[in-house]
């Protein structure tokens, strides 16, 4: 079993950063690929960013590619979103997640592969 807890969300204007993070309990974190999602107030959860078991391969939605990056570090069981650039449009309920393919993406979202979820952290950019 694995929990996830994220914390990190914030209030931050617009072009300015964030660090969410993602911390994981259970010895087994590092076999699971990691994704984070997100969902604005009256819209569909959506994919963000994703990331491969080891780190070596990561994924991102067009609206956060360069400007968002994703990393973990499986020794302190922890994913990150660094989050440059802010935009309104950001604003939304961040959901750290995990399963065990290679990397999550948009259409794994609803399909069973994710096997775990957070409880999200809020992050509003206001303009």
């Amino acid at each position: 079993q694995v929990q996830l807890a994220e914390c990190g969300g914030g209030l931050v204007q617009a072009g300015g950063s964030l660090r969410p993070s993602c911390a994981a309990s259970g010895r087994t974190f590092s076999t699971y690929a990691m994704g984070w999602f997100r969902q604005a107030p009256g819209k569909e959860r959506e994919f963000v960013a994703a990331i491969s078991w080891n780190g070596g391969s990561t994924y991102y939605a067009d609206s956060v590619k360069g400007r968002f990056t994703m990393s973990r570090d499986n020794a302190e069981n922890t994913v990150y979103l660094q989050m440059n650039s802010l935009k309104p449009e950001d604003t939304a309920v961040y959901y750290c997640a995990a399963g065990r393919v290679g990397l999550l993406g948009p259409s794994t979202m609803n399909s069973g592969v994710v096997e775990y979820w957070g409880k999200g952290t809020l992050v509003t950019v206001s303009s």
